[in-house]
């Protein structure tokens, strides 16, 4: 048994759009595909997309590794995107970044030193 977080709950308006920005940041299509919910698996983490309308701009944020935060900062945005918070060094050599989807979920990136 994990016990990490095993699921994230994303509550969108636009289940399309966040369908295509989630699948740009997760770098993986949807193993679950339907009009109520579209699931995501990644290394053992499931990521959720609910189209209930019930945005929440200060809703989970999950960050993922990623070996080159410029690039991953950057195809976020091309794939609809709003920057939320620009690549920078926060401790040691640990680089965060942060952008917001459509509905104002925020979206991490964090690349190891």
């Amino acid at each position: 048994m994990s016990s990490g977080i095993t699921v994230i709950i994303y509550h969108v308006e636009d289940l399309a759009r966040a369908k295509e920005l989630f699948g740009t940041y997760l770098g993986v299509g949807p193993t679950t595909d339907t009009p109520y919910y579209v699931g995501y698996e990644l290394e053992g983490q499931q990521i959720g997309l609910v189209p209930d309308g019930r945005t929440n701009s200060s809703g989970p944020v999950c960050f993922r590794d990623v070996p080159d935060i410029a690039a991953a900062h950057q195809a976020l945005l091309a794939a609809g995107a709003e920057v939320h918070e620009e690549p920078h060094d926060v401790g040691g050599g640990l680089l965060v970044a942060s952008v917001k989807d459509s509905d104002g979920n925020v979206i991490g990136l964090r690349q190891q030193p």
